[in-house]
């Protein structure tokens, strides 16, 4: 899999790669943040803001990792 990074928008308005999905984010895209570290997707327990792309871009990163799991069993 490939590295996922969330995009943050700073006050200036500028967006940039953040460290980490806030866990607001983690939880709306259907997580827990121990699962998402073993997933290896970073978690910034500092950030508070949750952007509405970085929750798709979540879902859309662990819809592969489903699809593996499951043809596994």
């Amino acid at each position: 899999m490939h590295h996922i990074k969330p995009m943050i928008t700073s006050q200036s308005g500028k967006r940039r790669c953040g460290r980490g999905f806030s866990p607001d984010e983690i939880k709306e895209a259907g997580l827990d943040a121990s699962s998402a570290r073993k997933l290896g997707i970073p978690v910034d327990w500092k950030r508070k803001s949750s952007h509405e792309e970085n929750i798709e871009d979540l879902k859309a990163h662990m819809k592969p990792a489903e699809t593996t799991k499951k043809s596994k069993n």
